[in-house]
């Protein structure tokens, strides 16, 4: 419990919305950042093409959008939300929630839990009963955040390079 001596960490004023073409290198740069995620993005003048390739599609998905979280007009996170509909849970509308970070400089600070509460918000919104995200089991830091924020580990994911 916080005495009144106590103050809690200043939270950020931030704002979340859909990622525009000018925001990608920003958002590149938070993934190639990431030694932990391993997925090897760097943004190069080779590469640019298939990011900007990239957030076309998903612009013009109407099931998925990719959010920036800005603080003082600057990308310091982003996620990625999308859609889907299942078969099981009597064919319950799903929500995904993917390629989230936060800038390094920024974490602790509070902007990742808006950033997943934001995505709970458009999730609820958009019709989802559940959303699910999976994280590298190397991201232990990453796992007690979710568990702290009430998500459970209830499935084990596989993948395969195609």
């Amino acid at each position: 419990m916080r005495t009144p001596e106590m103050s809690a960490p200043e939270m950020p004023a931030l704002a979340i919305r859909v990622a525009v073409p000018d925001d990608l290198e920003a958002i590149v740069r938070l993934h190639e950042a990431d030694a932990v995620g391993g997925h090897g993005d760097a943004w190069t003048p080779e590469n640019r093409p298939a990011y900007a390739a990239a957030l076309a599609a998903i612009a013009a998905s109407p099931d998925c959008d990719l959010y920036v979280v800005l603080e003082d007009g600057e990308v310091v996170g982003s996620f990625q939300l999308s859609f889907r509909q299942g078969i099981t849970s009597r064919g319950a509308r799903q929500a995904v929630l993917e390629s989230v970070q936060v800038r390094a400089d920024r974490r602790s600070r509070g902007v990742g839990a808006r950033m997943v509460e934001e995505a709970e918000r458009l999730a609820r919104a958009g019709g989802a009963t559940s959303l699910q995200l999976t994280s590298n089991k190397r991201r232990v830091d990453a796992h007690r955040f979710y568990e702290r924020l009430g998500y459970a580990r209830s499935h084990e994911g596989f993948r395969k390079p195609l």
